[in-house]
């Protein structure tokens, strides 16, 4: 089945008044190439500055998501996102012409429909995954909040809500198929405590609040008066408490339909990442604060781990290609200071070699005798002599020559190798070797992990006659 890229097939603009702002603004989802993912543009200012949709760029999460570059705002940007992701669009800009998204009903539901209305074409790139293999946590223990993201096939998403209320207690929503997403994520609304709305009211914070753009749940008794007062607020002839404990009079797209719309609100910060993902996301009480937290900790450790050199392949059940005979006869090193076992692979620009380390090392005796760790500074000659025997079978007669470290550079030590470890070195050439002059980039790791790295620059000369 093919995983190409997605972008819009044509332009279409959606218009409505922001909540908090009040103003009316036009969102226009355009087309965009492959590789760009989901910027804002801001057309009414001079310039028409662009704002990635970058978790690093979140600045206030009050009362939705904001955004903010170089002093320029887009805010409220959770719904729109979270319609380009759940219809399976990688690529689009997005024009603005106000800082805020227009609020609509208050759900995706009609960015999904114009989306829908514009479709949606495969272009000619392979979509990138970034496949999550360890739990990655985020937790608030004075907000009860926690999000975890577990290894997966698939992108999913589960979240429970809790509110403890006697009209909206405890809900759940699960998220099984970014293909589910149009039908079943999109149409549910935002939703808030009647106390929470008269303090928006009071501080004029929702200038384009409607009862038609949010589900008012109310949780104690009200009187005639405040009814009166919210009905001349929002412009209506009467507003009136349900028997379900709601202000207004929309029924429910679902039962659950709070715990959806948070769904849907993770998925759009979660956008942020910049990266698609393979996970599955578990989010307990979540909100926007939460969200974009975890978003930013996903995103370190994509970045974190795609940065790290992949470990060479090589075929351990295949004979090495240079074993610790052939090694002595090119390396001058004799025991207890020979630290390659075997050479596995080499090309015309790196080497793979290995050693097995066991608890008969001299040096364990004192590094140290009650917990033996291999002394780090033996780990980079070891490393160094994998890069030795690299450069020493390039001439037809290595016996007669042998290798002086020059410089040693960016050295990092990740993890400490002990006994039964099996080191695996690669070291691959940094620039061309000239002059008997070798200039690599080692790694060292044990299994999967790195353990250490380094810069090396070393010289090969002829030994002097005795």
């Amino acid at each position: 089945m093919s995983d190409k890229q997605k972008t819009l097939k044509e332009a279409i603009t959606i218009s409505g008044a922001g909540l908090h702002t009040g103003q009316n603004v036009n969102l226009t989802f355009r087309p965009a190439p492959i590789n760009h993912g989901f910027k804002f543009r801001r057309i009414d200012l001079p310039d028409q500055p662009v704002i990635d949709a970058d978790a690093d760029l979140v600045t206030d999460t009050s009362r939705g998501t904001t955004l903010e570059y170089k002093g320029v705002k887009v805010s409220t940007v959770e719904h729109c996102l979270a319609a380009l992701t759940g219809m399976d669009i990688d690529n689009a800009l997005i024009d603005l012409d106000c800082q805020e998204t227009p609020i609509l009903d208050g759900s995706a539901r009609y960015y999904v429909e114009a989306i829908k209305k514009t479709g949606v074409v495969e272009q000619e790139a392979e979509r990138q995954y970034f496949t999550i293999t360890e739990v990655l946590r985020y937790s608030d223990p004075e907000k009860k909040t926690e999000l975890l993201i577990l290894p997966d096939d698939t992108y999913k998403v589960s979240v429970m809500i809790d509110y403890d209320t006697k009209v909206l207690g405890t809900q759940n929503a699960h998220l099984s198929h970014i293909n589910e997403f149009a039908d079943e994520i999109a149409p549910c609304r935002t939703f808030v405590f009647l106390h929470e709305l008269e303090f928006l009211i009071q501080n004029n914070l929702i200038k384009g609040g409607d009862l038609s753009n949010a589900i008012v749940f109310v949780n104690r008794l009200i009187s005639p008066e405040e009814l009166d007062r919210l009905a001349k607020f929002f412009n209506k002839p009467e507003v009136k408490v349900l028997k379900e404990g709601i202000l207004n009079n929309l029924q429910l797209a679902f039962n659950n339909e709070p715990a959806r719309h948070k769904l849907l609100d993770v998925v759009g910060d979660l956008s942020l990442v910049g990266t698609r993902i393979k996970g599955h996301v578990i989010a307990s009480r979540p909100g926007h604060l939460s969200n974009t937290h975890f978003a930013r900790i996903i995103k370190q450790h994509i970045r974190h781990e795609t940065s790290q050199p992949l470990l060479p392949k090589f075929d351990l059940n295949k004979p090495p290609l240079f074993d610790i005979n052939d090694i002595k006869r090119i390396l001058p090193h004799r025991p207890p200071f020979l630290l390659v076992d075997k050479i596995l692979n080499m090309s015309d620009h790196d080497v793979v070699g290995l050693k097995n380390v066991t608890m008969n090392e001299g040096f364990f005796v004192g590094h140290f005798p009650d917990e033996p760790v291999m002394p780090g500074v033996l780990i980079i000659e070891a490393m160094a002599q994998s890069g030795g025997i690299f450069v020493l079978s390039s001439v037809p007669d290595p016996e007669n020559y042998i290798t002086y470290f020059m410089k040693i550079d960016n050295v990092r030590f990740r993890q400490k190798v002990v006994p039964g470890d099996t080191l695996i070195f690669h070291l691959d050439l940094i620039s061309p070797f000239r002059r008997g002059i070798s200039h690599m980039k080692g790694t060292a790791y044990v299994g999967t992990k790195i353990v250490a790295e380094a810069e090396l620059m070393a010289q090969i000369t002829k030994k002097i006659a005795s």
